[in-house]
């Protein structure tokens, strides 16, 4: 039995050293590097937008004269009331401010009533002119700002007619322009 145990010793011994001397398989080859990820150029940012258009504030004026004593809008008046009401259209209207005056003949209490019918009808035709009231305000100044100095005191046809400048409606309009 100690021959066949040191024969099965010496057959382990030779399968060890076998197994030793053996040579190694080869070890498989590295997985080829994987390809590069397709890198997309990176479009350019957008442009910043465009800064919104600043309302460019417009002012617009007519002044239409009276008669004397009266404040029926004359026909010459209505031509540059409808100029107004033209320019009007192409803005976005904040205010109509209509200023009526008289001239100086007359007392100061009926020349102050008078601006104000004055400055009123102004307003009125705007308003048919489809200007919305609410955008239109309107106040009389009587005879305190003339813009022209006449001589005399008594009511003469002269008197009247050089101190038609002062019968005057001034209206301002103030909005900015629609693009």
């Amino acid at each position: 039995m100690t021959k066949r145990l040191s024969t099965a010793l010496s057959a382990i011994v030779l399968l060890a050293f076998a197994g030793c001397a053996a040579t190694p398989e080869p070890a498989p080859p590295p997985p080829p590097p994987a390809p590069a990820p397709r890198v997309e150029p990176t479009p350019p940012p957008p442009p910043p937008p465009a800064p919104a258009p600043k309302a460019e504030k417009i002012t617009t004026a007519s002044t239409v004269n009276f008669d004397f004593d009266r404040y029926v809008i004359r026909p010459d008046a209505r031509s540059k009331l409808d100029d107004l009401v033209g320019k009007l259209r192409s803005v976005n209207l904040e205010v109509v401010i209509a200023v009526g005056h008289a001239d100086r003949i007359g007392s100061d209490a009926y020349n102050m009533k008078l601006s104000v019918r004055r400055a009123d009808s102004v307003k009125a035709y705007l308003v048919s002119k489809g200007i919305a009231a609410s955008r239109i305000y309107t106040e009389g100044k009587g005879e305190r700002q003339p813009v022209k100095e006449c001589k005399g005191d008594k009511k003469t046809k002269e008197l009247i007619a050089c101190l038609e400048p002062n019968r005057r409606v001034e209206s301002e309009a103030v909005g900015s322009a629609t693009k």
